[in-house]
C-alpha cells in the first residue's frame, strides 16, 4: 500500500486506523525535515510580494519560513484533528496525542484510550483533510482564504507571475483551472508551469505561458544559481 493510497483504506477498527495515520503524521508532519525546494523557493520569493495558495498539507512551507499569513492551504493540516461528523467547524492540534499513539502502538493498533473523541459531541475525531463532505474548515482557514482573496484582487490587471508548481490532475480546480482562468483575465500575468509530465497549458494562453516539463526541485536550484549569478554581476 503506498502512502496516498493508505489514506482512503476502510481500516476495520479505529485501533488500527489510527495507528497507520499516527505514523503517517508523526513522519511527515512532525519528524520530516525542511525539504531543499522549499527553502530555496522562499530564497526567491522573500522579497517579492507573493502568496501560496497549496493543497499539500505537510506544513513545509511554514517549516521552511515562509510567512504563514501569505498562506492559504486549502485541503487541511495533518496536524490537526476535526470532529468526523463535524459537530462544529474548530480543529485541535494533534502533535502530543499523535506522538503517543506512535509510541505506544504495538502489532499496527493503538491503545483503545488513545482514540480521539470530540469534546463538544462525543463522535470520534478525525485527520482535518479534505477527504469529503465533511471537512472542517475553521477560522484560520476562512481567514487565509480571504486574504488569498483579497491578494488576488489587489493584483488585478498588474503584472504578476502565476507559478504552479507540481499540479496534477487530483483538484485541478483549486490551482490549475484558476491559474489558467486568471492568466486569460489579465493580459499583463504570466503562467508559469513547472511539473515533470505534466507541464501543459491551454492554447489561449500558451503566449503568455512557460511551461517546464522536469523536477521541480531541480528547476527550482537552477533558478535560484542563474538568480544569484546575476546579483554578483551588478
Amino acid at each position: 500500500m503506498d502512502v496516498y493510497s493508505g489514506g482512503f483504506y476502510p481500516f476495520p477498527t479505529q485501533e488500527e486506523f489510527w495507528a497507520w495515520w499516527s505514523r503517517h503524521i508523526y513522519i511527515f508532519r512532525y519528524e520530516a525535515g525542511v525539504g531543499e525546494p522549499y527553502s530555496e523557493l522562499l530564497k526567491l520569493v522573500k522579497d517579492k510580494d507573493y502568496f501560496v495558495i497549496t493543497t499539500n498539507v505537510d506544513h513545509q512551507f511554514q517549516k521552511s519560513g515562509f510567512d504563514k499569513k501569505r498562506l492559504f492551504y486549502t485541503q487541511g493540516d495533518y496536524g490537526l484533528f476535526q470532529c468526523s461528523k463535524p459537530c462544529h467547524n474548530k480543529t485541535y492540534d494533534n502533535e502530543e496525542t499523535i506522538r503517543e499513539m506512535f509510541n505506544r502502538q504495538r502489532d499496527m493498533r493503538i491503545p483503545t484510550e488513545l482514540i480521539p473523541k470530540c469534546p463538544v459531541c462525543g463522535e470520534l475525531m478525525t485527520t482535518n483533510l479534505r477527504i469529503d463532505g465533511t471537512f472542517a474548515q475553521d477560522e484560520g482557514w476562512y481567514a487565509a482564504a480571504e486574504k488569498y482573496e483579497f491578494f488576488i484582487k489587489r493584483h488585478q490587471g498588474m503584472k504578476v507571475v502565476l507559478l504552479e508548481l507540481g499540479v496534477g490532475m487530483n483538484t485541478p480546480s483549486i490551482i490549475k483551472y484558476p491559474f489558467w482562468q486568471m492568466t486569460e483575465q489579465n493580459e499583463n500575468a504570466t503562467y508559469a508551469c513547472i511539473n515533470y509530465g505534466e507541464a501543459v497549458c491551454p492554447d489561449i494562453i500558451a503566449d503568455r505561458s512557460i511551461c517546464i516539463n522536469s523536477d521541480v526541485g531541480r528547476v527550482i536550484k537552477d533558478l535560484l544559481h542563474d538568480a544569484k549569478r546575476g546579483l554578483r554581476k551588478e
